[in-house]
């Protein structure tokens, strides 16, 4: 990967929907060159998809909560059965896997307490192995940064 690649990355993590002709102005290149480039991105996997970035609150989901789970036994088959569980539960927007006192890092959404006690209680609890569940609620998100730093190697 070179510099033209890093900053048509750049480019396209500020705007996926720059069309062609304005990526390839941006990065110095003619429309085909450009265009061939991102396909190879895609291509080899560095790029892995676009979406659409959502309000939460704008569709029903005002609440965000990082859930701290412990495993009873942090073994294989315990982390293979809790993260094919967790896989199913739409409301798990992220699952990190953790060094230390807590085996998994959630990143959840709710539509208000309610929905969200359901979440714990209905949904999480219910799934073998689990030793211990902690919440966060997170009350505001002041840095929202998803551009990635491209540094060279």
């Amino acid at each position: 990967m070179d510099s033209i690649d890093r900053q048509i990355l750049l480019q396209l993590q500020t705007n996926a929907r720059v069309t062609n002709a304005e990526l390839a102005d941006k990065v110095n290149l003619s429309p085909t060159p450009c265009l061939r480039r991102v396909r190879k991105l895609e291509d080899d996997g560095v790029i892995k998809g676009y979406r659409a970035e959502l309000d939460l609150d704008k569709i029903g989901l005002g609440i965000s909560a990082l859930v701290f789970i412990q495993l009873t036994l942090n073994s294989t088959a315990n982390g293979e059965q809790f993260e094919q569980a967790i896989s199913r539960i739409q409301r798990v927007q992220e699952c990190f896997v953790l060094t230390g006192r807590y085996d998994y890092l959630l990143r959840v959404v709710a539509q208000d307490l309610s929905d969200y006690e359901q979440l714990v209680k209905g949904e999480l609890a219910n799934i073998p192995n689990i030793k211990t569940i902690e919440s966060t609620i997170v009350l505001n998100q002041l840095n929202a940064n998803a551009t990635l730093p491209l540094i060279k190697k």
